[in-house]
């Protein structure tokens, strides 16, 4: 299919808005519109549920107060361990970072609580500078099979976590990775893409910080069941509860720890340790949400600037917006389907892509593609307008022609009258074809294919030329024209065209005046301006018809009901042809009382205003 240049410059536009889209989808609000997407389609999708492998093991309110307090915080955690090491648990991971020294004796009993527990992850972090890791004091240390970082990822809303946390030449894996890989006796066997576990892969590339996204448990499902350590006092016959389970030992009460993030499915926030929790059902279920390539993105947004530059280009109406909802749902639907597959697509770019490109197309058939066809109906209208005029105006020199030629052959005329009709035969052929000519040259003067000639040529002798061509129609219908007051001034521009102008406003007056009337042609100077007016005593038109007169194709009532043909080109042609002189065409007019036309042209003196000529 071969591309004309309305579609190389739409394509080219929607191309633009694109690159527009795609910019715009990486600033801030593009990136805020692909977080609340993320957290929507979470909520939306309700996967199947599943049996849990982890358990909390609550220091709540009520726990943290029968332990004396923030103080009491090791007394507590060492008392709940040995609670869990009576048990068997698969894994324990302790959501709190023993770094410094407190008291003696709770941290020898943290220690010896420590050291029944088997397989232990113990927490760390990253200091504020990112200089090194606070890590637990080195006599926990040889309790803890292994030490995870506890962070996440730094935003308003918890949607993931980075799987690995490095400074220097020291890397710490995420405290639930490690729990995990602990429970399953395994290694962690990276790439550059991905982490893999006891056999599960892990999406998670290491140029993001392995950042893998939690599927956090949705609310078709019970939460992370949970036993606080008060709990654990009054029926420590619970504590069977944690056998085989993953635990994750910490801090839920609000007084005690703000290690509390908002997630996209709660509108409270969620205490860290069970954040850790819900990371390690997402690796251990294998529920992971791997980012779309940047290729798939790109391909999609070109698809939809495709569709929405097709559906404006070769479609109309109904259709083509219909084509366009069509890809607005697309827009949108697609990134939760990918979704439900485990694809992350960023909402943004498809969604920008698709509304500005289809905006784009739309406006440019809308104004671009719609004006030029307007502009088309016009120069097919002008053409045919063109037509108009000439069989309009033709009329006039063809009645007489064809008159004079009929009276020469039908009687036998005298050689003298023989010889005048000859001479008025030729006059109206030469004019017939002047006319012709004048035509066309308003047409493309119109049009602007043709500049006025710039000639000059006095006023008086223009309104004897025309006044001379008006009086065999004016003896017809025995009306008398006087010519009163020209002032012998110099017009400058196109005489013929201004011959055709005045002769038309005379042959109008003569039309629709009755017989035994008066039409005067009056002139005078005004400034720098030279008013020309002719006044008739005809049927005249009321002040609503006057606004419209100029109209192509309008004509009063009074000349419908009047008998004369006409088609309301002429006047419209004397305006163009007064305007493009720099002129103006005034028109005062009472119904049954007569009209005044007067052209208001740039003038110059040329001679004593001391002549009055008069024709009747």
């Amino acid at each position: 299919m071969k591309l004309n240049r309305q579609h190389v410059e739409s394509t080219a536009l929607v191309l633009g808005f694109l690159a527009v889209a795609l910019a715009s989808s990486w600033t801030s609000l593009g990136m805020q519109i692909d977080k609340d997407a993320y957290d929507w389609m979470l909520r939306l999708y309700e996967p199947p549920p599943w049996k849990t492998e982890t358990m909390l093991l609550a220091i709540d309110e009520q726990s943290l107060q029968t332990s004396g307090g923030v103080r009491g915080l090791r007394t507590a955690f060492a008392e709940g361990l040995t609670f869990l090491a009576k048990t068997s648990p698969r894994v324990v991971a302790l959501d709190a970072t023993v770094a410094d020294t407190t008291d003696p004796e709770p941290d020898a009993a943290l220690g010896s609580a420590l050291r029944q527990i088997p397989r232990l992850v113990l927490a760390c972090e990253l200091l504020p500078d990112g200089s090194e890791f606070e890590d637990p004091l080195t006599r926990f240390q040889q309790w803890g099979a292994a030490i995870g970082h506890v962070h996440a990822d730094a935003d308003a809303v918890n949607r993931a976590i980075p799987l690995e946390k490095a400074t220097g030449k020291k890397r710490r894996w995420a405290l639930a990775l490690e729990a995990f890989r602990l429970s399953r006796n395994a290694q962690i066997v990276e790439s550059l893409n991905d982490l893999e576990v006891a056999g599960i892969v892990i999406p998670a590339r290491r140029a993001d910080s392995r950042r893998m996204w939690i599927r956090y448990l949705p609310p078709n499902m019970p939460a992370v069941p949970r036993i606080s350590l008060k709990q654990l006092r009054d029926n420590p016959a619970r504590a069977g509860e944690f056998r085989d389970k993953a635990v994750f030992l910490g801090v839920t009460a609000q007084t005690a720890t703000r290690d509390r993030l908002m997630t996209p499915y709660s509108g409270l926030p969620m205490a860290g340790v069970e954040i850790h929790a819900q990371a390690y059902e997402t690796i251990a279920q294998g529920r992971f949400l791997t980012p779309a390539p940047g290729w798939m993105e790109l391909a999609f947004c070109l698809l939809l600037t495709i569709a929405s530059w097709a559906a404006f280009t070769f479609l109309t109406g109904a259709r083509a917006y219909l084509s366009a909802a069509g890809v607005l749902a697309s827009a949108h639907a697609v990134p939760y389907f990918l979704f439900r597959n485990g694809t992350v697509f960023p909402y943004a770019p498809a969604l920008t892509s698709s509304w500005l490109t289809l905006v784009a197309s739309a406006a440019y058939q809308h104004f671009i593609v719609r004006r030029r066809m307007v502009r088309a109906e016009l120069d097919r209208g002008r053409y045919q307008q063109a037509m108009h005029f000439v069989t309009h105006e033709m009329r006039t020199p063809l009645t007489a022609i064809q008159g004079s030629s009929e009276l020469m052959g039908r009687y036998a005329l005298t050689e003298e009258k023989r010889k005048q009709m000859a001479q008025m035969i030729n006059s109206e052929s030469k004019r017939l074809g002047r006319m012709i000519e004048i035509f066309l040259n308003v047409e493309r003067l119109s049009a602007g294919e043709i500049e006025l000639k710039q000639e000059s040529f006095s006023a008086r002798e223009l309104v004897a030329i025309c006044v001379e061509r008006t009086l065999p129609l004016a003896e017809r219908k025995q009306i008398s024209v006087a010519v009163e007051n020209i002032p012998d001034e110099t017009l400058t521009g196109d005489r013929e065209l201004m011959e055709y102008a005045l002769y038309n406003l005379l042959t109008n007056a003569v039309k629709y005046s009755g017989a035994h009337t008066r039409v005067t042609v009056r002139g005078h100077r005004d400034g720098d301006r030279l008013r020309l007016s002719v006044e008739d005593q005809g049927i005249g038109m009321d002040e609503k018809e006057t606004r419209k007169i100029f109209q192509k194709f309008y004509r009063t009532s009074g000349a419908e009901q009047s008998g004369e043909t006409g088609t309301g080109i002429g006047l419209s042609i004397v305006e163009e042809i007064v305007t493009r002189h720099r002129g103006a065409i005034e028109v005062a007019s009472r119904p049954g009382e007569g009209s005044c036309f007067t052209l208001v042209l740039p003038a110059h003196s040329a001679a004593p205003q001391d002549a009055t000529l008069t024709n009747s």
